[in-house]
C-alpha cells in the first residue's frame, strides 16, 4: 500500500478567518496579544486573469484587514492580474519548447544546469529554477512568467488597498524557491512593500551580552514561507495575512535588499559548470574591475597549471598598470572598426600574456595553460574576458603608441603574447 501523501497545509481554527466577533480581531480582547502570532488564508479569491482588481477582490474577500496586518501574496497572482502570461502550445511537446524559449528570454546567465533542471540568474537579479517561469496553477496553453518589478507591484498593491478600504498594511510578494544543499522548496520573498525586508540586528548585544557581527533576519522571506503554511499550492489560495508581528521599518529598498552582491557571492557558478558556461566576450560595460580581483585571477591560474616557476625567467601574466584608454581615446579609435579593436577600447584592463626572448616549445605549452586558466579563473569572478593572439592584435589596427606602451610596462626581455581583455559584461546585472 503506497504511503498517505500529505494534501497540503489547511486552516484550522486556529488560523480561521476573523469575524466581527472574533476574539481575534481585537488584541485586547484576550486574543493576539504580544507575543502571538497568526496566519490566516484569504479565502473566495477567483481565478485571476489579466486586468483584473486584485486589490479590490483582496478586500472584498478579506473585509477584516486591519493596519498593521501583512499580508502575503503569490507572485502568480500578481502575473496574472499584469498579464505576465505567454501563450504556448497545448500539446507537450510544443509547450515544452515555448518554456524553453520563455526561460532563455528570462535568464541573465546560468549558474548550474543538470540535465533538464536549469538554475540561473533572471533579468530581475534573483536565482532561481527555470527563471521563474511557472507552469503550475494556470490555463492549459499558458505559461507564468514573474512580475516585471515585483517591488513596485508590491507597492501599488499595498496603496490601492489603502485607497479603497483605508487600512495599511505592509505586502510581500512570494515565490517558490529550492534551496541550496537542502531538499524541499519553501516561499521567499521577490517583492516588499510597507516593511523592510531584512532586520539588521548587527551590533546589537545578544544575551551575553556580545554584540552580533553578521546577524541579519530576512524577515520577509519568513514571513513568505510562513504565509505558505495556509495558502499551499494546491487549494487555490493566493494571499494570505499575517497578524501579530511588528515587521522593520520600510527602508524603501524593498525586496532588493535581499540580493546578495556580487562581491560578498560565494557560489556564483556551480563547480561543474564552470568550464562549460564560459563564453568570449563581445563586449563590456563601461565599469571598472578592481585591480586586487584581478592580481587574484592571475595568481590563482599560475598556481592551478605550476606553471609560476617556468615562466620567471621574463614571461607569465602581467596586469598593466596604466587603465586601457577607452573608446574616445585617439589613439585607439581607428580600431574600433574590428572586433579585436573594439575589445581593447571598452575593456576595463589588460593582461599581457609574455614569452622570454628564447622561448622553446614547453614554456609556450606552460603560458598557453596559464592563459586558460586565467579566463576560467576570471568568468568565476563573474568577469568576462577574452584572450586576442598575436595574429587579432595586428590586426586590431593599434596605432604604435599603444603597442609602444605595452612595450614599456613588460618585464626586461619580455615579448607579448597576445593580450588577454578584461571587463564587465554588457548588461550585465549585479548579481
Amino acid at each position: 500500500m503506497p504511503p498517505r501523501r500529505w494534501p497540503g497545509p489547511h486552516s484550522t481554527s486556529a488560523v480561521a478567518e476573523p469575524s466581527a466577533t472574533d476574539p481575534a480581531a481585537d488584541p485586547t480582547a484576550g486574543g493576539l496579544i504580544a507575543g502571538s502570532l497568526a496566519i490566516i488564508p484569504i479565502a473566495g479569491i477567483p481565478e485571476l486573469r489579466p486586468g483584473d482588481d486584485l486589490a479590490g477582490l483582496i478586500c472584498q474577500a478579506a473585509p477584516w484587514l486591519r493596519d498593521g496586518d501583512i499580508l502575503v501574496v503569490t507572485s502568480k497572482a500578481v502575473s496574472k492580474v499584469e498579464g505576465r502570461l505567454v501563450a504556448t502550445p497545448i500539446d507537450i511537446a510544443g509547450r515544452e519548447r515555448a518554456r524553453e524559449q520563455a526561460i532563455a528570454a528570462e535568464t541573465a546567465r546560468v549558474v548550474a544546469e543538470r540535465g533538464a533542471t536549469r538554475i540561473v540568474q533572471t533579468r530581475h537579479g534573483w536565482v532561481m529554477a527555470a527563471a521563474g517561469v511557472d507552469a503550475s496553477n494556470v490555463a492549459l496553453g499558458e505559461l507564468a512568467l514573474l512580475p516585471l518589478d515585483s517591488d513596485a507591484s508590491a507597492r501599488d498593491l499595498r496603496q490601492a488597498i489603502g485607497d479603497r478600504a483605508g487600512v495599511w498594511v505592509a505586502v510581500i510578494i512570494s515565490d517558490t524557491n529550492g534551496r541550496t544543499w537542502r531538499r524541499g522548496l519553501t516561499d521567499v520573498a521577490i517583492g516588499v512593500a510597507g516593511m523592510a525586508a531584512i532586520a539588521d540586528l548587527r551590533g546589537q548585544p545578544d544575551t551575553s551580552g556580545i554584540p552580533l557581527e553578521i546577524t541579519e533576519i530576512a524577515v520577509a522571506d519568513e514571513l513568505a514561507a510562513a504565509g505558505d503554511l495556509v495558502k499551499g499550492k494546491l487549494s487555490g489560495t493566493p494571499a494570505a495575512v499575517v497578524r501579530g508581528l511588528h515587521p522593520p521599518v520600510d527602508d524603501g529598498r524593498g525586496a532588493a535588499a535581499l540580493r546578495r552582491p556580487a562581491a560578498e557571492d560565494m557560489f556564483a557558478l556551480g563547480t561543474r559548470d564552470v568550464v562549460r558556461t564560459r563564453r568570449a566576450a563581445t563586449g563590456f560595460a563601461a565599469r571598472p574591475v578592481p585591480p586586487a580581483v584581478l592580481q587574484a585571477a592571475i595568481e590563482a591560474a599560475l598556481s592551478a597549471t605550476g606553471t609560476g616557476d617556468g615562466l620567471e625567467r621574463g614571461g607569465g601574466l602581467q596586469l598593466l598598470a596604466d587603465p586601457v584608454r577607452t573608446q574616445a581615446d585617439p589613439e585607439i579609435a581607428g580600431a574600433q572598426a574590428t572586433p579585436a579593436g573594439r575589445l581593447v577600447g571598452q575593456a576595463a584592463a589588460v593582461i599581457v600574456p609574455a614569452l622570454p626572448d628564447q622561448a622553446d616549445i614547453e614554456t609556450v605549452t606552460q603560458l598557453g595553460m596559464a592563459i586558460a586558466a586565467l579566463l576560467i579563473q576570471l568568468h568565476a569572478e563573474g568577469l568576462a574576458a577574452s584572450w586576442l593572439s598575436p595574429t587579432d592584435v595586428a590586426d586590431a589596427g593599434l596605432d604604435a603608441a599603444f603597442r609602444e606602451g605595452i612595450l614599456r610596462q613588460l618585464r626586461r626581455g619580455a615579448q607579448p603574447h597576445g593580450l588577454v581583455v578584461v571587463g564587465h559584461q554588457e548588461d550585465q546585472i549585479d548579481r
